[in-house]
């Protein structure tokens, strides 16, 4: 399916993806700080409102 030199074409993209996004994420760490305080409370409000759609189509299933 896919070659020797994709799949390590492949997983140097990988690594080098990482790191190019910790390096970012590690120089703008103070703004984030600063501007995005009370943001996971959005990312768990929409896990929440995911899970509650698939108990929703498990109950209505059966």
């Amino acid at each position: 399916m896919f070659s020797t030199g994709q799949w390590v074409f492949a997983g140097l993209f990988l690594i080098a993806f990482v790191i190019a996004t910790i390096f970012s994420y590690r120089k703008d760490i103070l703004i984030h700080q600063k501007f995005y305080k009370g943001s996971y409370k959005v990312l768990i409000a929409f896990l929440v409102f995911i899970a509650m759609l698939f108990v929703i189509k498990i109950f209505f299933k059966r």
